[in-house]
């Protein structure tokens, strides 16, 4: 099976690659610099050493077309964005550009192609719902950040491409993942390498807020099932079932390291959520996934990761 990663030397990309190594897998990225590009080159210097290549190209780039038609994968995995809640508030024209505008470059090498897609999606389309546990089958309208509609639009785009093509679509909704070559941006790992360096980290608001915290590995498996079994146009919650408090993470994570937190509170920023908390029994059924990882044994690999 021939499949293109899109987002290929990001967190979840990378990963998504390594697990896919026994086919022939192809990766782009454009190493733009939401985070230190130096991070991205590192992820793709480990999978060059598995045979797997990258190849620097923006998926607005008409290059990235010409590749698609020369590769024809038979999959396309598109994980490929601008990341990030907060950073969207500020710059909301460029994640319509790259989350949108990027999506129907994609699903439109995809109609050349005859591509199966896999759409990397955001448990952040559920919005500011707090009504446990989010289903597929719920309504989602209270997005309150740029990146959170982008990702919804997707979604749309995607549904649309399969109505019009009839080319099978899955959108897969990532519930906070973490774990080894998670994002510097993101919680675990951002709060683990300042507990590290006795460095003061931000809480925001009272510690009540929940995420429902997945590790790499599980989601992985998620995608890789989706990635075998096409089925029309699918979406499917990946998470872990388990939301757990800020406050719960910062003393775990504090276990782990046996470092003591300092800590900063501050307001709730725009675009937070209170509450991420997936309903996973759809996916449990159609793509036999089942979350294996606790956050303490997550938040350990990660720390292990971090200090090896």
């Amino acid at each position: 099976m021939r499949i293109l990663v899109t987002g290929a030397a990001g967190f979840i990309g990378s990963h998504v690659c390594e697990a896919l190594a026994k086919h022939e897998v192809l990766g782009v990225d454009n190493f733009n610099d939401y985070y230190d590009p130096e991070l991205k080159r590192q992820n793709a210097a480990v999978l060059k050493k598995q045979g797997i290549t990258i190849k620097k190209i923006d998926i607005r780039d008409k290059r990235f077309l010409s590749l698609t038609k020369k590769f024809t994968p038979d999959v396309i995995v598109h994980l490929a964005a601008m990341a990030g809640v907060r950073y969207s508030i500020e710059k909301p024209l460029l994640y319509m550009n790259v989350n949108v505008d990027g999506t129907q470059h994609v699903l439109e090498a995809a109609k050349h192609t005859q591509a199966y897609v896999v759409f990397g999606s955001s448990s952040s389309v559920y919005g500011t719902r707090t009504n446990p546990p989010f289903s597929e089958l719920d309504r989602i309208e209270q997005q309150i950040s740029p990146y959170a509609a982008s990702k919804a639009a997707g979604e749309l785009l995607c549904r649309t491409h399969y109505l019009t093509t009839k080319l099978p679509v899955t959108c897969l909704r990532f519930f906070t993942v973490y774990g080894p070559r998670g994002r510097p941006d993101m919680a675990p790992r951002k709060f683990m390498e300042a507990i590290l360096a006795n460095k003061e980290i931000t809480q925001y608001g009272d510690g009540t807020s929940a995420r429902d915290y997945t590790y790499v590995e599980d989601i992985v498996y998620g995608v890789v099932q989706a990635v075998l079994r096409p089925n029309g146009f699918s979406v499917y919650n990946l998470g872990n079932d388990t939301p757990h408090e800020l406050h719960h993470l910062i003393t775990t994570i504090e276990r782990v390291t046996q470092k003591k937190a300092k800590i900063t509170h501050v307001e709730v920023p725009l675009g937070d959520v209170p509450l991420t908390c997936a309903d996973i029994r759809l996916a449990q059924k159609e793509l036999l996934y089942q979350p294996q990882t606790p956050l303490s044994v997550g938040l350990r690999k990660q720390y292990e990761w971090l200090t090896q």
